[in-house]
C-alpha cells in the first residue's frame, strides 16, 4: 500500500465494459514525511473519496482483490481515507 493525496478525476466515456460504473481518480503519490512528490497513477475509486484527500491505494494484482475491484482490468484501487498518519511518535497528518 501506498500513501498518495487525489489531485483529480478522470473521465472515460468509452471504457472496457467491466469497468462501467467504476470512479477514477487522479493520485499523486506522497512520502511518509508528508511531501507531495510529482509522479502519479490513475486508480479505481472503492471509497468515495474525494479531492483533497490523503489515501491509501495498492497496486499491481493486489488491486484486484477489493469488491469493487474484483477479477476487473485495474493497475491501481483506492481502499482506504486516511484520517492520521504517525512517524516515530510525531504526528505527520490529521484530517
Amino acid at each position: 500500500m501506498k500513501i498518495a493525496l487525489v489531485v483529480g478525476t478522470v473521465v472515460a466515456s468509452h471504457k472496457e465494459p467491466n469497468l462501467e460504473g467504476s470512479r477514477l481518480l487522479v493520485l499523486k503519490n506522497v512520502t511518509i514525511e508528508g511531501d507531495v512528490q510529482s509522479d502519479y497513477v490513475v486508480a479505481v475509486d472503492a471509497v468515495s473519496a474525494g479531492v483533497g484527500e490523503y489515501v491509501l491505494y495498492a497496486g499491481g494484482s493486489s488491486a484486484r482483490q477489493t469488491a469493487a475491484t474484483h477479477n476487473r482490468p485495474v493497475d491501481a484501487v483506492v481502499m482506504a481515507i486516511v484520517d492520521s498518519w504517525e512517524v516515530g511518535g510525531v504526528e505527520k497528518y490529521k484530517k
